[in-house]
């Protein structure tokens, strides 16, 4: 029965670490910007020149 205490108590600290960063990310302005994602594969990336 300890070892189900000791689970418990081990999840619940995981998810509330996985909380406090998923807010602090929602407040630094990580997922702010949910258009730029969607259209960014319509556009070519220029292709880098070796001049040498």
């Amino acid at each position: 029965m300890s070892v189900m205490i000791l689970l418990i108590a081990f999840s619940l600290s995981i998810a509330v670490a996985f909380l406090v960063a998923f807010v602090i990310s929602t407040k630094n302005g990580q997922y702010d910007d949910v258009h730029t994602p969607s259209i960014r594969i319509l556009f070519e990336e220029e292709k880098p020149t070796n001049n040498k």
